[in-house]
This record gives structure tokens, sequence and C-alpha cells, in this order.
């Protein structure tokens, strides 16, 4: 939303805005109450949805939380408790550009580094799950698209 509003002042800077490049707020205007609603329970639902992605995750694979010997449990919950938030912020302004600049651009160059895609590949795949049954239908279809896009960008070598 914030990346369109952005766009569209330089677009029609010294004119008014034509109905078609507006389109986009009276869709924003439509989705607000329900991306508030979903806001609002992931908020509630946060820790809930790391634990459970988290035994889930670990049940698949007990040795994703294994690096080189050392329990990096703790480091992994903050850093999905972090993509778990700032997708929230996402949606609520319906803005994913935000969610590449502000997190995933930096957060894909630290988990290639780690090489810890194949973590993030099971993690955002197992998330999605997890919301699929924690949230509403319409919910979590505001939301696992925007976990896809980290599970896409954090578990490959593709450049956003």
């Amino acid at each position: 939303m914030l990346s369109k509003l952005r766009q569209l002042t330089v677009d029609a800077e010294g004119r008014y805005a034509t109905d078609d490049e507006l389109t986009f707020l009276k869709g924003y205007i439509h989705s607000y109450e329900l991306r508030i609603n979903t806001y609002n329970k992931l908020r509630e639902l946060e820790n809930a949805i790391v634990e459970q992605s988290y035994e889930k995750v670990r049940s698949q694979d007990p040795n994703v939380f294994n690096s080189s010997g050392t329990d990096i449990t703790a480091k992994w919950k903050a850093d999905t408790r972090r993509v778990l938030r700032y997708s929230a912020v996402a949606l609520l302004i319906d803005d994913t550009n935000r969610l590449k600049e502000h997190l995933l651009f930096w957060f894909q160059t630290v988990m290639q580094a780690f090489k810890a895609q194949r973590s993030c590949n099971v993690t955002y795949a197992v998330m999605q799950e997890v919301v699929k049954q924690s949230l509403t239908e319409q919910e979590a279809k505001l939301v696992c698209p925007l976990l896809e896009l980290t599970r896409n960008a954090l578990a490959d070598d593709i450049k956003l």
C-alpha cells in the first residue's frame, strides 16, 4: 500500500489520479477490516503459532535445530517471531515490498551465510500449515502468501 501510494504520487504529480490508478485504494479499503482483524489475531496467537511450528519442524527433522553441535532453538524462535511480525505488518498495510526491503533482502544473506536454507524451507512450509489451522480461510489467504514469499526467498538462492 505504501509503495503503491508512493508510486501514485510520482505518476500523478501535477494532475489528478485516474479511477484506474485509485483502484488499489478501493480494494484496500474493502479489505481493511479483515486485515486489521488478521493482524490482531497474529499478535494474539504469535507464541502458539511459533511453538506449534517448532514442534512440527522438530518432529519432521530433529536435527534442524542443531548447528555444528549447538542448539539454535532460541535463535530459531526469535527469527521466526521476527518474520511473523514483519509479515503481519506487510499484510496490515498491504505492502509486500516493505517485507522484502525491510527484512528479506537482509535476512536472505544471513540465512545463506549460515547455510540455513533447509531449515527455512521446512520452517515456513510448516508455518503455513499451522496458520491455516489457526486462522480462518480468509485470514490465512492473507498470511500464507507472505510466508511463501519468505520461504522462497530464504530457502533458495533466488535473489529478490
